[in-house]
């Protein structure tokens, strides 16, 4: 696999992990996408290994039910990092309250070894 397909089939694992629905499949998905001692970083959380990413992404979950994580533009990357923009957009209505940019750093294996996240919208309340 070159470069970009394997930056383009990490985010593609993120996101499936941030949207599927159920705590076994979730578990499945985060373990398919990071590495055991992987991470995740942004301005409101900060956790490490499969248990930890899981717990937040099923906390994000709850807080937004009914919503869908995508990809909002290109994937981009060199070496084992890449970038992209997300959205979290509502399934009924294609608003999207939520959005930001994450920077993951992937592991020889292809899995997310650490992701830096950046919110750029997020409700207020």
């Amino acid at each position: 696999m070159n470069a970009a397909t394997v930056h383009a089939a990490a985010v593609a694992r993120y996101l499936e992990a941030w949207n599927v629905a159920g705590d076994e499949a979730r578990g499945k998905a985060v373990a398919a996408a990071w590495t055991e001692d992987g991470g995740y970083t942004d301005p409101l959380a900060q956790v490490g290994g499969h248990d930890g990413v899981t717990a937040l992404i099923a906390g994000a979950r709850a807080r937004f039910p009914g919503f869908t994580f995508r990809l909002a533009g290109e994937v981009d990357g060199h070496h084992d990092i890449a970038r992209f923009r997300w959205e979290l957009v509502s399934d009924s209505d294609g608003s999207a309250p939520v959005a930001g940019f994450d920077v993951i750093e992937l592991a020889e294996d292809g899995r997310i070894r650490q992701v830096y996240g950046f919110l750029d919208r997020w409700p207020e309340a």
